[in-house]
């Protein structure tokens, strides 16, 4: 993981359509070489509780999460995890981890943590909620969340048609993989 720079969090800001709020670092780079999931603190500068510590910023890795989400995967997987106690055992693990990486990112900002009751992310541990913070969390952290390690594997290759904005900070990127989602 990398801190954010300048260049960084102009690509950021251009991919999400707003000034990024709260980025403490860049957890993953897309095969393109641009950031595509943010750590962020786990309370906004203003204060606010931010439970959301990896963020998928890429619009078109987001997209390709969106359409799984529409085709129902969520429930899907939803109801693999009632039935399946392997399955449920590994996501419970995931959810630990977020909230174990969350509550180091705390304490490495200074920020008191967040309260134990708050969420971890995506509907961890019990259900799927939102693909894109499992996906996140897989990218950042590879083998850490086996629902968003499905996610992404169903996704396909988004970033195979060119970066999702123009990296003009950074110029030509150097060395991008086809095919490694978690570079």
């Amino acid at each position: 993981m990398t801190g954010p720079d300048g260049a960084d969090l102009a690509v950021v800001a251009t991919q999400l359509g707003r000034v990024p709020r709260g980025v403490r670092a860049i957890a993953h780079r897309c095969p393109c070489g641009l950031p595509d999931v943010v750590e962020t603190a786990p309370r906004l500068p203003d204060g606010t509780p931010f439970p959301t510590l990896y963020y998928l910023t890429c619009p078109k890795a987001a997209a390709a999460v969106s359409r799984l989400e529409a085709g129902g995967v969520m429930r899907e997987m939803t109801a693999r995890l009632a039935a399946d106690p392997d399955l449920r055992r590994a996501y419970r693990a995931a959810h630990e981890d977020y909230l174990a990486r969350r509550g180091a990112a705390a304490a490495a900002a200074g920020l008191d943590p967040l309260p134990a009751t708050a969420v971890s992310a995506g509907g961890m541990p019990d259900r799927v909620k939102c693909l894109h913070a499992l996906v996140a969390h897989e990218l950042a952290v590879p083998g850490s969340n086996p629902l968003g390690r499905e996610a992404l594997d169903a996704a396909g290759s988004w970033w195979r048609s060119g970066p999702c904005v123009a990296d003009e900070t950074a110029g030509e990127t150097e060395g991008a993989r086809d095919d490694d989602r978690t570079g």
